[in-house]
């Protein structure tokens, strides 16, 4: 998704939201990740105004008061941290990590296949299909992507084969490379 991100060519517009749009995020993302409960307030302030980067391919991003890129979505779809702050806020979703063979395809963007989430060295948190993902690496402290669950990780042990996570966003891509919105 953001393999060729470039700020200059793909970002259309910064928008300032209204409080009321600004609630209705929080309630999504308080929905879709229940362990933000104790910290959303630091994440996202009440008292502080979030802005919307409405960028090509239909995908928008939260951006804080400060000028952090805090959540990314695709149209309709979930929400998914930036890996800045899940680097912050670790347990934000549930971690899937892959053996040290993968982490060379992770950060070239590849999707996670089966495989590297069975072989010894990788563990999986049980989660059902269409499940937010951080992408941890056997040996490595901080998340080397952020993904989507293709099928369900009991799918993933019992079929071993095919794509597992799909690698939505992950270090070192334009969505990393960009510097925080004046």
């Amino acid at each position: 998704m953001f393999k060729k991100f470039d700020e200059k060519d793909h970002v259309s517009g910064v928008t300032q939201l209204k409080s009321s749009v600004q609630k209705g995020i929080r309630t999504k993302l308080l929905e879709q990740f229940p362990h933000l409960d104790d910290c959303m307030n630091q994440i996202l302030p009440k008292k502080e105004n979030l802005r919307v980067m409405r960028c090509h391919d239909h995908i928008e991003i939260i951006v804080g008061a400060s000028g952090e890129l805090l959540f990314f979505k695709q149209r309709e779809g979930p929400y998914f941290p930036t890996l800045r702050l899940l680097h912050k806020y670790p347990f934000i979703c549930p971690w899937e990590q892959v053996d040290r063979g993968a982490i060379r395809f992770v950060l070239s963007g590849a999707n996670i296949m089966c495989p590297g989430l069975t072989s010894p060295g990788a563990k999986m948190t049980p989660v059902p299909k269409n499940s937010v993902v951080a992408i941890m690496a056997e040996g490595k402290e901080h998340a080397l992507a952020v993904g989507l669950t293709s099928i369900s990780t009991e799918e993933i042990a019992k079929v071993n084969k095919g794509i597992g996570v799909e690698n939505i966003h992950y270090l070192n891509d334009g969505l990393w490379q960009m510097k925080p919105v004046k």
